[in-house]
């Protein structure tokens, strides 16, 4: 196991499976602990397992990151367990319904934007305040997509709240670039993630019309995406802050 993190506290939200999964794992072999949050609490243990047999060490706390009391007492859990917060991996979400803008539903869009773009600013709230108050400064990653960076057809909802974050990292990034704190945002393509195969399900043209988009050829793995996010939280990473970094494939690039 690296100990390039020693010592350091991380938090993942949506660490139950997919990219969230193995961000948790990543900064356990990096050497931080590791605190996993979900509302899925049996994912999040099976994460929780998975991590100990890599030989990392964490906690798991229950959490939808939609309602601000449950994100305020994740942050009081995490600092009671491990007394800090150095890192934060903001990856809840969802893909919300597939539908054309005009076709999507109210409620859709209130859900998506609360778990997706609402979600990520009350985790940044608290994380920001806790690092402010233990001093020494942080990394924050939050997860948007490239459909944070260019237009999507069929998912508005999914897209504004990606497009949101990007700007939501952005201004953080200023507010507290003299604090110490870095604010970058991760902009995955497609990934071979439950979602992604929920999106997909029996139809290996959908699949198939996904990957034709792929400039690389393939979708990427959570693993790849997980250390592009323990890479900006590094000190290899040390001078960047407020970018929105797309690991597609080329796709933006196409």
């Amino acid at each position: 196991m690296s100990s390039t993190m020693s010592g350091k506290v991380a938090l993942v939200t949506g660490a139950a499976a997919g990219i969230g999964r193995a961000s948790a794992i990543a900064f356990g072999c990096h050497g931080a602990r590791v605190a996993l949050a979900d509302v899925d609490a049996s994912g999040a243990q099976e994460t929780l397992h998975l991590l100990k047999e890599a030989g990392g060490d964490g906690i798991c706390v229950k959490c939808d990151v939609s309602r601000p009391g449950d994100v305020e007492a994740l942050i009081k859990e995490v600092v009671a367990a491990y007394g800090r917060l150095d890192y934060a991996h903001n990856n809840a979400g969802i893909a919300g319904d597939i539908a054309l803008t005009a076709d999507c539903t109210e409620e859709n869009w209130d859900r998506t934007i609360n778990i997706d773009l609402k979600g990520v600013w009350l985790c940044m709230k608290h994380e920001i305040r806790q690092m402010l108050a233990q001093g020494g400064g942080g990394a924050i990653v939050n997860a948007s997509a490239t459909a944070g960076l260019v237009g999507s057809r069929r998912s508005s909802a999914y897209a504004a709240a990606a497009h949101g974050v990007v700007g939501l990292t952005r201004s953080a990034a200023l507010e507290y670039a003299q604090a110490g704190i870095r604010v970058n945002a991760v902009c995955p393509g497609v990934t071979r993630t439950p979602m992604m195969q929920r999106i997909i399900g029996d139809n290996p043209q959908v699949e198939a019309q996904m990957v034709g988009r792929v400039p690389m050829g393939r979708m990427a793995t959570p693993e790849e995406v997980a250390e592009v996010v323990v890479w900006l939280c590094s000190e290899g990473a040390a001078f960047v802050t407020g970018h929105a970094l797309s690991c597609d494939g080329g796709v933006v690039a196409s």
